[in-house]
């Protein structure tokens, strides 16, 4: 797509019919109107479409790294337009969790298509009573275990990984493990069978 002259676009506001009625029947200044008309009517069509340029879903495929560059988002240009166009109209949101569980689970299903579930080594608790266990140190280590949403079971652990890396704080390695579905929860120990009196 191109937004240079396009041959035969009409211009919405000739310039000759806005000059004043001595030069309405002189034949050079329509002429020389009419080529000016030919170079503007692209600038003119495009401040009229403004909007669309700057909305994700209706911008031309080649603006959209430049509506990323504005929110402060990488789309990758080897993924589908309409994924890059998800992306950069999510960003701001994802921005607001970002570095936490939910942002990377978030980007991971958008980007890559998949469920995740994020476990990270650190830890932090609290206690009324003074000498409570502190709790263990931390790993070092980001496990994002993932699982496919579509029926077709297909998981592009590269991506995945490369999603969830550029999430990753630095002090952390990021480790993906691909689940055929969903993980099954530990089941919870057998309640006490109550007696009634």
């Amino acid at each position: 797509m191109t937004r240079a002259a396009v041959p035969g676009l009409p211009s919405r506001y000739p310039i000759g019919e806005l000059l004043p009625a001595l030069y309405a029947d002189d034949d050079l200044a329509q002429r020389f109107t009419a080529g000016l008309d030919t170079v503007l009517a692209p600038v003119l069509s495009t401040l009229d479409n403004l909007p669309a340029y700057v909305d994700p879903a209706l911008a031309p495929a080649d603006f959209l790294p430049w509506l990323a560059s504005w929110v402060g988002v990488e789309a990758d240009p080897a993924w589908p337009v309409e994924l890059r166009r998800a992306v950069v109209a999510r960003a701001v949101e994802l921005h607001r969790w970002r570095g936490t569980r939910r942002g990377l689970v978030e980007r991971l299903r958008l980007c890559c298509g998949v469920h995740a579930e994020v476990r990270d080594g650190g830890g932090a608790t609290w206690s009324a009573e003074p000498g409570t266990a502190l709790p263990p140190p931390p790993t070092g280590e980001l496990l994002v275990r993932v699982w496919p949403v579509r029926e077709d079971g297909t998981v592009d652990a590269r991506r995945v990984l490369e999603v969830a890396t550029a999430a990753c704080p630095v002090h952390l390695t990021c480790r993906v493990e691909v689940l055929p579905g969903p993980p099954v929860p530990p089941e919870a120990p057998d309640a006490p069978e109550q007696t009634g009196g």
